[in-house]
């Protein structure tokens, strides 16, 4: 006797990566479901990468107006956070409203409550008496702030997550964190006139990026007025009559209205029901899964940041179009994670694809050719500002392919999709060379970059 359920798929989570999902496999005529703990549109579209976005530009005004004096605009500008946060917030209810549209029109039923697996094919929905079946289960809970939770005062403090709701703009924070997103919550709080400290127990900030962007990236912050403090973290937070009293282990004491820790994220599986459906989780927490998405349970499968694979968004979409093309349309497929582009949207930005050099010197076969430039941007002449942009090239010797691409300043994450599709192709160094540069632009010194780095001037300006 055939099994019959309630649905062919059941997608837990309702962000970037599970919407695709469950509103393809919708779409090819299946019965589906998802289940939507918070908001419909996930981390990204809530409280991550959109909203991030809407702060990273409101607080590059002030860098905006700065330059506009040079050229000869006379400026006189003041800015309303609590207007600024309304607006804020009704985009973002705009966008999770398409979302859900979106789920309905495909024909996926939307089920507000969290789920929790209770087997291999069965889901309850907590808190309202509701269990719900299915021949398939798709996990797509992303990932939620990390913080520790056994340091003295951590109560105090706030993480990305409630940075998007602060009921008044503060006048000094300290973040805490060295990532992308410590990065750019800096440069959003200085930008808006907030006494801004970074502080991180690595020796630099960006961890796993290229070492010249690193060191570039934390002198131009520093430009910007952010104060960074390296090698170093908290031994305790201390509430007082004026504010938090941060006590760093190198025996600083730094004194702010609010303390955000930005320390990481890890994968959101708290209470999810894994064990109990023979879903096998790694020592970080996140779901195992083989190249296609599919975990230890035969029906079960896995996408995004609770697999801690590549936690991007445009990954975790690419991994459901996958998942569906695979389970659902009989075309295993996987997706290449070599030569992804990401961007860091600090101030200024910062744009990647391929291989730092180290990882380079360790994976190509041969010798590296590495390719750099410094110089000031054409917006800044007028303005006596000393801000630099960064471009880096990085070769590989033998086949003499492009293999990464490194670039820091002014619209580099728009600079760094297009490159992306020459990193991705495998162009050589001559194919670059051989395009035509549009002038006068910062994108034209990726196609005239001419002298090699020697190992000897790595550290040059």
């Amino acid at each position: 006797m055939t099994q019959t359920y309630d649905y062919d798929l059941f997608v837990i989570g309702a962000g970037s990566g599970g919407v695709r999902a469950a509103r393809l496999t919708a779409l090819g005529g299946k019965r589906v479901a998802i289940a939507e703990e918070h908001r419909v549109g996930g981390t990204c579209v809530i409280r991550g990468c959109v909203p991030k976005k809407f702060m990273v530009m409101a607080s590059d005004f002030a860098h905006q107006f700065e330059t506009a004096e040079g050229y000869g605009w006379t400026v006189d500008a003041s800015f309303d956070w609590p207007k600024f946060i309304h607006a804020k917030d009704v985009e973002i209810a705009r966008l999770s409203g398409i979302y859900a549209a979106n789920l309905g029109k495909a024909g996926v039923d939307l089920v507000h409550g969290r789920a929790v697996l209770k087997d291999a094919h069965t889901v309850e929905i907590v808190g309202k008496n509701q269990t719900i079946t299915a021949e398939k289960i798709l996990i797509a809970t992303g990932g939620r702030p990390w913080s520790p939770e056994d340091m003295p005062g951590i109560e105090h403090c706030i993480t990305s997550e409630e940075a998007f709701h602060l009921p008044e703009l503060p006048k000094r924070i300290l973040i805490a964190g060295g990532g992308y997103i410590a990065v750019e919550f800096a440069g959003i709080f200085a930008g808006l006139g907030v006494e801004t400290t970074l502080i991180y127990r690595g020796p630099n900030i960006l961890r796993g990026f290229d070492d010249d962007v690193r060191a570039h990236l934390a002198g131009e912050i520093e430009k910007r007025g952010i104060k960074v403090i390296l090698g170093c973290q908290h031994e305790a937070i201390e509430k007082t009559e004026t504010g938090l009293m941060n006590r760093l282990e190198n025996g600083m004491t730094i004194e702010t209205d609010v303390v955000m820790f930005a320390t990481g994220r890890v994968p959101h599986v708290k209470a999810l029901g894994l064990e109990t459906a023979g879903v096998k989780v790694d020592d970080n927490g996140a779901i195992c899964v083989d190249a296609f998405s599919k975990t230890t349970a035969d029906n079960i499968w896995a996408i995004g940041d609770v697999t801690d694979r590549m936690n991007l968004t445009p990954v975790a979409i690419r991994e459901a179009v996958a998942f569906h093309e695979t389970v659902f349309r009989n075309n295993p497929q996987h997706f290449d994670y070599e030569a992804v582009a990401t961007g860091v949207f600090s101030q200024p930005p910062v744009g990647v694809v391929g291989l730092s050099e180290s990882e380079a010197r360790h994976s190509c076969p041969g010798e590296v050719d590495v390719y750099v430039t410094r110089f000031r941007p054409m917006k800044y002449a007028f303005t006596g500002s000393d801000e630099r942009v960064l471009m880096k090239l990085v070769v590989d010797a033998t086949t003499q392919k492009v293999v990464g691409c490194h670039i820091v300043g002014p619209e580099a994450p728009e600079m760094i999709q297009l490159a992306a599709i020459a990193v991705k192709a495998g162009l050589t160094k001559a194919q670059w060379d051989a395009t035509c540069a549009v002038h006068p632009t910062m994108a034209e010194e990726l196609v005239t970059l001419k002298e090699k780095q020697h190992p000897g001037n790595m550290a040059a300006g």
